[in-house]
Parts: structure tokens; sequence; C-alpha cells
């Protein structure tokens, strides 16, 4: 018997955009699987007014509290005001700060959004992105050889999402369908630059995604044998033999979420790509 699920309010606040915070966030709430979090996020609060203005806020629907914040006299004032609604805060990015400080003896340079900054490593990403936006599903084919990472596998088994997580990693990822019958481009067969990942996924999950496809598909479009498990079982086997051919490696999707698929891939790439 399932039990009833319980919602509490985690209160986000941060000096910058507030990823951090959100990520943190959402990786503590999936821990507890009846207790859902209403989500409140404040982002680039840098003012002692705008501090009390989302307490305002915050009395009005109580929870956890979660804060990234550089300047101590407004980490010190969000702790006060917690304290006065008595409510548990945390300051996600200090205990980090302080072992960094601890091991490497010197404080923080204490800069706002520093992760953000406009470097080298932002342009890579962003160059990334567009690489790999003008490579997805299939477009582009000629130019595999120019990519980080080439992931290839039949419909649904996450090959875009994937794709754009690693561009935001400043991977340029293209990714190729496999359609059941059709030969893959020589431009891929003979790349010798990218690292290419066959992705699969159980054929009663690709029919589930498939069927939940189905909903926005075009008149005259054969439903049935796009969620077919028996067609979808024929296309896996498919690929099954090109990743065998040659010899590259596969990673299944069927219970990893994107982040956790994308990791996987990492963990492969040879070092220095």
């Amino acid at each position: 018997m399932n039990k009833p699920q319980n919602f509490f309010h985690l209160h986000m606040i941060s000096d910058a955009t507030g990823e951090t915070l959100l990520a943190a966030g959402r990786a503590a709430s999936a821990q507890y699987k009846n207790a859902r979090a209403i989500e409140h996020i404040y982002p680039l609060i840098r003012t002692e007014k705008q501090v009390r203005k989302v307490f305002d806020e915050i009395e009005e629907e109580p929870g956890i509290v979660l804060y990234t914040m550089v300047d101590p006299v407004l980490a010190r004032l969000i702790d006060d005001c917690c304290s006065a609604q008595g409510l548990p805060a945390v300051s996600v990015l200090e205990p980090v700060l302080t072992v960094f400080q601890s091991y490497l003896g010197t404080p923080a340079g204490r800069r706002v959004g520093a992760q953000h900054m406009l470097d080298a490593d932002y342009f890579k990403r962003i160059d990334a992105l567009n690489f790999t936006m003008e490579h997805d599903d299939g477009e582009l084919i000629e130019e595999a050889e120019l990519a980080d990472i080439v992931l290839v596998g039949i419909s649904r088994t996450s090959k875009t999402p994937t794709s754009i997580y690693l561009a935001n990693r400043g991977i340029k990822t293209a990714n190729i369908p496999i359609v059941l019958g059709m030969p893959l481009p020589d431009s891929l067969v003979q790349a010798k630059g990218p690292l290419v990942v066959g992705l699969l996924a159980t054929a009663d999950r690709i029919s589930q995604v498939r069927q939940n496809r189905l909903l926005g598909a075009t008149s005259g479009f054969d439903a049935h044998a796009y969620a077919n498990r028996a067609s979808i079982s024929e296309e896996l086997a498919y690929a099954r033999q090109i990743f065998t051919r040659h010899g590259w490696p596969v990673i299944d999707v069927s219970r990893r979420s994107i982040e956790e698929t994308a990791a996987a891939i990492l963990a492969i790439r040879p070092k220095g790509r």
C-alpha cells in the first residue's frame, strides 16, 4: 500500500542564478519518495532589502531554507531571519569552502557568480552546444569526424537529451539514428577522431516511450509498427549487430537517467580527449 505523499516548502536563496541550490535541493528531495518539495527560488539576491522581502514571502509559506551567499553580512542576516521564524537554514557552499580553505591554506575570493564567468570554458560550452544542435538526429552527418563523441541508437534511446547534456560539459556531441535495414554512413564508420557509443534499452522501455510520443504523431504515421514490441526487438537486434561489427562500446539506458548515461559515457572516454 502506497503511503500518502506529503508536501513541504523548499526555499532557495542565491546571490547568483540559483543553479547550484536547485541541484542540491533536488538531489536531497529525491531521497524522500513520500515527500514532495514545493520549490521557491530567489535568484540574484544581493541586498539587505531583497533578503527581507524574501523572508516576508517565506513567512507566508515556511519551510526549509537553503542558500548560497558570498557576502557574510547577508549570510548572517539569512541565518538571523530563519532563527526568528524558527526555520532550518543551510549554507550549501560554506562547508565546501571551509574544506578548500583548510586544504589550500587560503580563504576563498568570495566572488558572486564566479562559476558563470565569461571565460574560455564558457565559450567552449557555447561552441559545443551550437555544434550539437547542428548535428542532431543525423544532421550534417558528413562532419562526424569533427565531433568529440557520436551517439548511435534506434529511436527513443535518449540520444538527443544525452547529447545536449554532454554539450553543456563542453563536449561536441553528434547523434545518429539507426533505422532497420539501413547501413550507417561511411563518414561515421570511417571516422577516427570521435568516440562512438551505442545506446540501447529494453523493448518494453522503448515501447513505453514511443507510445507517449504517438500523441503528437502526424496522420499517415504507422503507429502500430513504431511502438510494437516485436518490431522494436528487431530494431534492437539490428543495432546490436552494428555495434558488435564495429567494436563500439554499448550503454543500456533503460534504467539510467540522462546524467547517469552521460557519466557512463565519460567514464569510457579516453583521457585527454
